[in-house]
Protein backbone atom coordinates (compact mmCIF):
# COMPACT_ATOMS: atom_id res chain seq x y z
CA UNK A 1 0.00 0.00 0.00
CA UNK A 2 1.13 3.61 -0.73
CA UNK A 3 -0.37 5.87 1.84
CA UNK A 4 0.42 8.99 0.16
CA UNK A 5 -2.60 9.80 -1.62
CA UNK A 6 -4.45 9.44 1.35
CA UNK A 7 -2.90 11.69 3.48
CA UNK A 8 -3.80 15.10 3.22
CA UNK A 9 -1.31 18.41 3.06
CA UNK A 10 -1.69 19.15 6.67
CA UNK A 11 -0.95 15.05 7.70
CA UNK A 12 1.68 14.50 5.20
CA UNK A 13 3.17 18.09 6.94
CA UNK A 14 3.58 17.21 10.38
CA UNK A 15 6.87 16.05 12.11
CA UNK A 16 7.80 14.77 15.39
CA UNK A 17 7.50 16.71 18.16
CA UNK A 18 11.34 17.64 20.00
CA UNK A 19 9.79 18.19 22.79
CA UNK A 20 7.12 15.31 23.18
CA UNK A 21 10.87 13.15 22.39
CA UNK A 22 13.13 15.14 25.23
CA UNK A 23 10.02 15.44 27.96
CA UNK A 24 9.75 11.49 28.05
CA UNK A 25 13.51 11.15 28.60
CA UNK A 26 13.69 14.18 31.22
CA UNK A 27 14.26 13.42 34.77
CA UNK A 28 11.18 14.51 37.26
CA UNK A 29 11.75 17.27 39.20
CA UNK A 30 12.65 17.38 42.92
CA UNK A 31 9.57 19.85 43.53
CA UNK A 32 7.20 16.94 41.62
CA UNK A 33 8.47 13.93 43.37
CA UNK A 34 8.40 15.94 46.76
CA UNK A 35 4.31 16.25 45.93
CA UNK A 36 4.02 12.58 44.20
CA UNK A 37 5.62 10.75 47.10
CA UNK A 38 2.50 12.14 49.47
CA UNK A 39 0.00 10.69 46.99
CA UNK A 40 -1.50 7.18 46.54
CA UNK A 41 -4.92 6.06 45.73
CA UNK A 42 -7.02 2.84 46.11
CA UNK A 43 -9.71 2.01 43.63
CA UNK A 44 -12.18 -0.68 44.12
CA UNK A 45 -13.89 -2.33 41.38
CA UNK A 46 -16.88 -4.84 40.74
CA UNK A 47 -14.88 -8.00 41.77
CA UNK A 48 -14.27 -6.38 44.94
CA UNK A 49 -10.36 -5.91 44.47
CA UNK A 50 -8.77 -3.16 44.96
CA UNK A 51 -6.74 -1.56 42.57
CA UNK A 52 -3.96 0.55 44.52
CA UNK A 53 -1.55 2.73 43.39
CA UNK A 54 1.65 3.02 45.39
CA UNK A 55 4.40 5.82 45.61
CA UNK A 56 5.64 4.60 42.25
CA UNK A 57 2.99 4.60 40.20
CA UNK A 58 1.47 7.19 41.13
CA UNK A 59 4.44 9.54 40.09
CA UNK A 60 4.24 7.72 36.46
CA UNK A 61 0.29 8.34 36.64
CA UNK A 62 0.27 11.96 37.31
CA UNK A 63 3.18 12.90 34.85
CA UNK A 64 3.64 12.78 31.28
CA UNK A 65 3.55 10.12 29.01
CA UNK A 66 4.38 9.02 25.49
CA UNK A 67 1.43 9.72 23.08
CA UNK A 68 0.71 6.40 21.53
CA UNK A 69 0.03 5.77 25.41
CA UNK A 70 1.71 3.86 28.26
CA UNK A 71 3.59 0.63 27.33
CA UNK A 72 1.46 -1.55 29.76
CA UNK A 73 -1.74 -0.69 28.39
CA UNK A 74 -0.54 -0.65 24.66
CA UNK A 75 1.08 -4.21 25.26
CA UNK A 76 -2.29 -5.57 26.36
CA UNK A 77 -4.35 -4.29 24.08
CA UNK A 78 -1.94 -5.27 20.69
CA UNK A 79 -2.56 -8.56 22.49
CA UNK A 80 -6.35 -8.40 23.06
CA UNK A 81 -6.41 -7.25 18.99
CA UNK A 82 -4.98 -10.19 18.34
CA UNK A 83 -7.08 -12.38 20.06
CA UNK A 84 -10.17 -10.99 18.93
CA UNK A 85 -9.37 -10.44 15.43
CA UNK A 86 -5.90 -11.72 14.25
CA UNK A 87 -5.54 -9.48 11.37
CA UNK A 88 -3.45 -10.51 8.61
CA UNK A 89 -1.24 -7.42 8.49
CA UNK A 90 0.74 -8.77 11.21
CA UNK A 91 2.57 -10.80 9.64
CA UNK A 92 3.04 -8.12 6.43
CA UNK A 93 6.48 -8.00 4.91
CA UNK A 94 5.72 -4.26 4.83
CA UNK A 95 6.90 -2.66 8.04
CA UNK A 96 4.41 0.00 6.96
CA UNK A 97 1.25 -1.86 6.79
CA UNK A 98 1.99 -3.84 9.44
CA UNK A 99 -0.69 -3.66 12.54
CA UNK A 100 0.05 -0.88 14.92
CA UNK A 101 -2.31 0.89 17.76
CA UNK A 102 -2.31 4.18 19.92
CA UNK A 103 -4.62 4.56 22.83
CA UNK A 104 -6.94 8.19 22.23
CA UNK A 105 -8.75 10.06 24.51
CA UNK A 106 -11.54 8.46 23.44
CA UNK A 107 -12.67 6.93 19.99
CA UNK A 108 -13.96 10.70 19.02
CA UNK A 109 -10.76 11.68 19.10
CA UNK A 110 -9.15 9.17 16.73
CA UNK A 111 -11.66 9.53 14.51
CA UNK A 112 -11.15 13.22 14.10
CA UNK A 113 -7.57 12.76 13.55
CA UNK A 114 -8.15 9.92 10.88
CA UNK A 115 -10.54 12.64 9.15
CA UNK A 116 -8.52 15.20 9.01
CA UNK A 117 -5.37 12.89 8.41
CA UNK A 118 -7.22 11.71 5.13
CA UNK A 119 -9.68 13.96 3.87
CA UNK A 120 -9.38 17.12 1.96
CA UNK A 121 -12.19 19.91 1.26
CA UNK A 122 -13.81 17.86 -2.11
CA UNK A 123 -13.08 14.91 -1.54
CA UNK A 124 -15.31 12.20 -1.89
CA UNK A 125 -16.32 10.31 1.10
CA UNK A 126 -18.62 6.62 1.12
CA UNK A 127 -21.08 6.86 4.15
CA UNK A 128 -24.66 5.09 4.72
CA UNK A 129 -27.20 6.91 6.15
CA UNK A 130 -28.20 7.66 8.95
CA UNK A 131 -25.17 8.51 10.22
CA UNK A 132 -23.71 9.27 13.57
CA UNK A 133 -23.77 12.69 14.20
CA UNK A 134 -20.51 13.62 15.70
CA UNK A 135 -19.13 12.18 12.49
CA UNK A 136 -21.39 14.75 10.30
CA UNK A 137 -20.47 17.53 11.82
CA UNK A 138 -16.67 16.54 11.28
CA UNK A 139 -17.29 15.66 7.46
CA UNK A 140 -19.36 18.92 7.15
CA UNK A 141 -16.35 21.02 8.61
CA UNK A 142 -13.87 19.45 6.59
CA UNK A 143 -16.15 20.20 3.56
CA UNK A 144 -15.53 16.47 1.72
CA UNK A 145 -19.04 15.20 -0.50
CA UNK A 146 -20.59 12.43 1.42
CA UNK A 147 -21.98 9.72 -0.85
CA UNK A 148 -24.98 7.79 0.77
CA UNK A 149 -24.94 4.11 -0.02
CA UNK A 150 -28.33 2.45 0.45
CA UNK A 151 -28.45 0.45 3.65
CA UNK A 152 -31.29 -1.47 5.78
CA UNK A 153 -31.56 -3.44 8.83
CA UNK A 154 -28.30 -5.56 7.99
CA UNK A 155 -26.15 -2.55 7.44
CA UNK A 156 -24.90 -0.99 3.81
CA UNK A 157 -25.62 -2.89 0.63
CA UNK A 158 -23.14 -4.21 -1.46
CA UNK A 159 -24.87 -3.71 -4.35
CA UNK A 160 -25.48 -0.53 -4.00
CA UNK A 161 -22.21 0.49 -3.31
CA UNK A 162 -20.80 -1.64 -5.89
CA UNK A 163 -23.27 0.86 -8.78
CA UNK A 164 -21.91 3.75 -6.78
CA UNK A 165 -18.28 2.69 -7.51
CA UNK A 166 -19.31 1.67 -11.05
CA UNK A 167 -19.13 5.40 -11.81
CA UNK A 168 -15.43 4.95 -11.64
CA UNK A 169 -12.74 2.52 -13.14
CA UNK A 170 -10.55 0.96 -10.75
CA UNK A 171 -7.55 2.13 -12.38
CA UNK A 172 -8.98 5.70 -11.76
CA UNK A 173 -7.78 5.65 -8.17
CA UNK A 174 -4.52 6.34 -9.50
CA UNK A 175 -5.33 9.34 -11.00
CA UNK A 176 -5.98 12.45 -8.76
CA UNK A 177 -8.06 14.23 -10.78
CA UNK A 178 -10.84 11.67 -11.18
CA UNK A 179 -11.57 12.17 -7.32
CA UNK A 180 -12.25 8.23 -6.77
CA UNK A 181 -13.41 7.97 -3.25
CA UNK A 182 -11.11 7.96 -0.34
CA UNK A 183 -12.38 6.11 2.39
CA UNK A 184 -15.68 4.40 3.61
CA UNK A 185 -17.37 4.65 6.94
CA UNK A 186 -18.81 2.75 8.71
CA UNK A 187 -20.13 1.35 12.41
CA UNK A 188 -20.64 -2.31 11.66
CA UNK A 189 -22.55 -3.31 14.90
CA UNK A 190 -25.11 -1.62 17.07
CA UNK A 191 -25.06 1.63 14.72
CA UNK A 192 -25.80 4.65 16.37
CA UNK A 193 -28.54 5.78 15.53
CA UNK A 194 -30.14 2.96 14.20
CA UNK A 195 -29.37 -0.66 15.70
CA UNK A 196 -28.77 -2.47 12.85
CA UNK A 197 -25.14 -4.22 12.45
CA UNK A 198 -23.78 -5.51 8.98
CA UNK A 199 -23.43 -9.10 8.35
CA UNK A 200 -20.25 -11.31 7.78
CA UNK A 201 -21.20 -11.96 4.10
CA UNK A 202 -21.51 -7.83 3.62
CA UNK A 203 -18.52 -6.85 4.87
CA UNK A 204 -16.69 -9.37 2.78
CA UNK A 205 -18.09 -8.30 -0.45
CA UNK A 206 -17.41 -4.57 0.90
CA UNK A 207 -13.87 -5.36 1.50
CA UNK A 208 -13.29 -7.13 -1.46
CA UNK A 209 -14.87 -3.61 -3.60
CA UNK A 210 -11.97 -1.75 -1.33
CA UNK A 211 -9.36 -3.80 -2.48
CA UNK A 212 -10.65 -2.99 -6.27
CA UNK A 213 -11.43 0.44 -6.05
CA UNK A 214 -8.46 1.18 -3.35
CA UNK A 215 -10.38 2.76 -0.79
CA UNK A 216 -9.43 2.67 3.33
CA UNK A 217 -12.26 1.27 5.53
CA UNK A 218 -12.53 3.22 8.63
CA UNK A 219 -14.18 0.41 11.31
CA UNK A 220 -15.84 2.61 13.84
CA UNK A 221 -17.05 0.21 16.53
CA UNK A 222 -17.91 1.53 19.84
CA UNK A 223 -20.56 -1.37 20.45
CA UNK A 224 -18.45 -4.51 19.12
CA UNK A 225 -18.76 -5.21 23.13
CA UNK A 226 -22.14 -4.93 22.85
CA UNK A 227 -23.32 -7.82 20.51
CA UNK A 228 -26.37 -9.78 21.90
CA UNK A 229 -25.70 -12.88 19.39
CA UNK A 230 -23.22 -15.09 19.30
CA UNK A 231 -20.77 -16.37 17.65
CA UNK A 232 -19.85 -12.42 17.29
CA UNK A 233 -19.32 -10.97 13.51
CA UNK A 234 -16.13 -10.86 12.23
CA UNK A 235 -14.59 -7.39 11.91
CA UNK A 236 -13.33 -5.95 8.60
CA UNK A 237 -9.71 -5.43 10.55
CA UNK A 238 -9.68 -9.27 10.51
CA UNK A 239 -10.25 -9.44 7.26
CA UNK A 240 -7.65 -7.02 6.30
CA UNK A 241 -4.84 -8.59 3.75
CA UNK A 242 -3.70 -5.09 2.51
CA UNK A 243 -3.35 -2.69 4.92
CA UNK A 244 -6.44 -0.68 4.49
CA UNK A 245 -8.68 -0.47 7.70
CA UNK A 246 -8.52 1.55 10.41
CA UNK A 247 -10.34 0.51 13.50
CA UNK A 248 -11.57 2.79 16.21
CA UNK A 249 -12.37 0.89 19.51
CA UNK A 250 -13.57 2.33 22.60
CA UNK A 251 -13.77 1.20 26.26
CA UNK A 252 -16.51 3.56 27.29
CA UNK A 253 -19.32 1.22 26.93
CA UNK A 254 -18.15 -1.63 28.96
CA UNK A 255 -15.52 0.18 31.22
CA UNK A 256 -16.22 3.88 31.72
CA UNK A 257 -16.93 7.00 29.74
CA UNK A 258 -15.63 9.37 32.06
CA UNK A 259 -11.98 8.06 32.04
CA UNK A 260 -12.74 8.83 28.13
CA UNK A 261 -9.65 6.13 26.46
CA UNK A 262 -10.33 4.88 23.22
CA UNK A 263 -7.59 2.95 20.94
CA UNK A 264 -6.86 2.98 17.56
CA UNK A 265 -5.63 -0.09 15.17
CA UNK A 266 -4.53 0.37 11.59
CA UNK A 267 -1.30 0.30 9.49
CA UNK A 268 1.60 1.61 10.98
CA UNK A 269 1.87 4.14 8.52
CA UNK A 270 -1.42 5.68 9.30
CA UNK A 271 -1.18 4.96 12.89
CA UNK A 272 2.16 7.28 13.15
CA UNK A 273 0.21 9.79 11.58
CA UNK A 274 -2.20 9.76 13.94
CA UNK A 275 0.35 10.42 17.13
CA UNK A 276 2.25 12.89 15.14
CA UNK A 277 -1.03 15.11 15.75
CA UNK A 278 -1.71 14.20 18.94
CA UNK A 279 1.72 15.74 19.78
CA UNK A 280 0.59 18.82 19.21
CA UNK A 281 -2.99 18.79 20.41
CA UNK A 282 -3.72 16.59 23.34
CA UNK A 283 -0.25 14.97 23.86
CA UNK A 284 -1.74 12.07 24.99
CA UNK A 285 -4.25 10.45 26.86
CA UNK A 286 -4.97 11.17 30.82
CA UNK A 287 -2.12 9.13 32.24
CA UNK A 288 -4.19 8.48 35.39
CA UNK A 289 -6.98 6.96 33.51
CA UNK A 290 -4.62 4.43 31.10
CA UNK A 291 -2.51 3.56 34.40
CA UNK A 292 -6.01 2.12 36.38
CA UNK A 293 -7.56 0.77 32.96
CA UNK A 294 -4.25 -1.10 32.50
CA UNK A 295 -4.20 -2.22 36.65
CA UNK A 296 -7.90 -3.28 36.21
CA UNK A 297 -6.57 -5.36 32.56
CA UNK A 298 -3.79 -6.54 33.58
CA UNK A 299 -5.46 -7.93 37.00
CA UNK A 300 -8.56 -9.76 35.12
CA UNK A 301 -6.25 -11.05 32.59
CA UNK A 302 -8.05 -11.88 29.00
CA UNK A 303 -10.93 -13.88 30.64
CA UNK A 304 -11.34 -12.08 33.17
CA UNK A 305 -12.02 -9.04 30.62
CA UNK A 306 -14.25 -11.27 28.61
CA UNK A 307 -16.14 -12.35 31.27
CA UNK A 308 -16.72 -8.69 32.61
CA UNK A 309 -17.84 -8.50 28.72
CA UNK A 310 -20.48 -11.08 29.01
CA UNK A 311 -22.23 -9.30 31.69
CA UNK A 312 -21.98 -6.11 30.47
CA UNK A 313 -23.94 -7.32 27.61
CA UNK A 314 -26.24 -9.42 29.60
CA UNK A 315 -27.60 -6.07 31.15
CA UNK A 316 -27.68 -4.57 27.55
CA UNK A 317 -29.57 -7.17 26.65
CA UNK A 318 -32.23 -7.27 29.57
CA UNK A 319 -32.05 -3.45 28.92
CA UNK A 320 -33.36 -3.86 24.81
CA UNK A 321 -35.95 -6.98 25.55
CA UNK A 322 -37.17 -4.39 27.89
CA UNK A 323 -37.63 -1.66 25.02
CA UNK A 324 -38.74 -3.94 22.94
CA UNK A 325 -41.72 -4.97 25.47
CA UNK A 326 -42.55 -1.58 25.84
CA UNK A 327 -43.15 -0.71 22.37
CA UNK A 328 -45.15 -3.48 21.56
CA UNK A 329 -47.45 -2.65 24.10
CA UNK A 330 -47.82 0.75 23.54
CA UNK A 331 -46.71 1.24 19.67
CA UNK A 332 -48.44 -1.39 17.84
CA UNK A 333 -49.77 0.28 14.94
CA UNK A 334 -48.26 3.42 15.66
CA UNK A 335 -44.91 3.25 14.94
CA UNK A 336 -42.28 -0.09 12.79
CA UNK A 337 -38.80 -0.84 13.95
CA UNK A 338 -36.27 -3.82 14.00
CA UNK A 339 -35.06 -5.77 16.75
CA UNK A 340 -31.35 -4.22 17.43
CA UNK A 341 -28.23 -7.37 17.79
CA UNK A 342 -26.13 -4.77 19.02
CA UNK A 343 -25.51 -1.22 21.07
CA UNK A 344 -27.93 0.20 22.76
CA UNK A 345 -30.29 1.95 20.38
CA UNK A 346 -34.13 1.22 19.33
CA UNK A 347 -34.74 3.70 15.88
CA UNK A 348 -38.76 3.93 15.32
CA UNK A 349 -40.25 4.81 12.84
CA UNK A 350 -43.71 6.70 13.49
CA UNK A 351 -46.49 5.99 11.10
CA UNK A 352 -48.60 8.74 9.83
CA UNK A 353 -46.07 11.46 10.57
CA UNK A 354 -43.87 12.95 8.58
CA UNK A 355 -41.30 15.25 10.89
CA UNK A 356 -41.01 14.36 14.37
CA UNK A 357 -38.71 17.66 15.25
CA UNK A 358 -41.97 18.80 17.13
CA UNK A 359 -43.09 16.29 18.55
CA UNK A 360 -40.31 15.24 20.27
CA UNK A 361 -38.48 18.47 20.87
CA UNK A 362 -41.33 20.34 22.52
CA UNK A 363 -44.18 18.24 23.33
CA UNK A 364 -42.54 15.26 24.66
CA UNK A 365 -39.85 17.56 26.15
CA UNK A 366 -43.00 19.06 28.12
CA UNK A 367 -43.36 15.24 29.58
CA UNK A 368 -39.91 15.61 31.18
CA UNK A 369 -39.21 12.54 28.04
CA UNK A 370 -36.13 12.81 25.99
CA UNK A 371 -35.86 10.54 22.76
CA UNK A 372 -33.86 11.95 19.47
CA UNK A 373 -35.88 13.00 16.30
CA UNK A 374 -33.92 11.12 13.67
CA UNK A 375 -32.82 14.81 11.55
CA UNK A 376 -29.44 15.43 12.81
CA UNK A 377 -28.31 11.93 11.72
CA UNK A 378 -28.99 12.79 7.64
CA UNK A 379 -26.66 14.49 5.46
CA UNK A 380 -29.51 16.95 5.05
CA UNK A 381 -30.82 17.61 8.00
CA UNK A 382 -33.45 19.95 7.06
CA UNK A 383 -35.63 17.59 5.57
CA UNK A 384 -38.58 16.33 7.30
CA UNK A 385 -37.90 13.52 9.03
CA UNK A 386 -40.02 10.46 10.68
CA UNK A 387 -37.94 8.64 12.99
CA UNK A 388 -37.12 8.84 16.19
CA UNK A 389 -33.73 7.20 18.35
CA UNK A 390 -34.29 5.86 21.78
CA UNK A 391 -31.81 4.95 24.17
CA UNK A 392 -32.00 1.93 26.28
CA UNK A 393 -28.47 2.86 27.88
CA UNK A 394 -30.25 4.36 31.30
CA UNK A 395 -33.56 3.95 31.66
CA UNK A 396 -35.63 1.44 33.98
CA UNK A 397 -37.79 -0.75 32.52
CA UNK A 398 -40.27 1.11 33.95
CA UNK A 399 -39.14 4.50 33.17
CA UNK A 400 -39.51 2.70 29.46
CA UNK A 401 -42.66 1.87 30.00
CA UNK A 402 -43.85 4.75 30.57
CA UNK A 403 -42.09 6.95 28.12
CA UNK A 404 -43.58 5.24 25.52
CA UNK A 405 -46.69 5.17 27.24
CA UNK A 406 -46.74 9.13 27.08
CA UNK A 407 -45.20 9.29 23.19
CA UNK A 408 -47.92 6.97 22.21
CA UNK A 409 -50.71 9.66 23.73
CA UNK A 410 -48.94 12.29 22.30
CA UNK A 411 -48.93 10.57 18.19
CA UNK A 412 -52.60 9.83 19.14
CA UNK A 413 -53.07 13.33 19.53
CA UNK A 414 -51.01 14.75 16.61
CA UNK A 415 -52.86 12.26 13.81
Amino acid sequence: MNYARFLTATSAARTPSAIRILILEAKKSEIEASVNSCLTAVITVENGKPIQFEEEMMKKALQYSPSTGIPELVSWLKKLQIKLHNPPTIHSPSSEGQMDLCVTSGSQEGLCKVFEMIINPGDNVLVNEPIYSGTLQVFRALGCNMINVASDENGMIPDSLEEILSKWKPEDSKNPKKNTPKLLYTVPNGNNPTGYSLTSDRKNKIYKLARKYDFLIVEDDPYYFLQFNEPWEPTFLSMDVDGRVIRADSLSKILSSGLRVGFMTGPKALIERIILHMQVSTLHTSTFSQFMIAQLLHQWGEEGFLAHVDRVIDFYRNQRDAILAAAEKWLSGLAEWHTPTAGMFLWVKIKGINDTKQLLEEKLLKKEVVMLPGYPFYIDNLAPCPYVRVSFSAASPEQMNVAFQILAQLIKESL
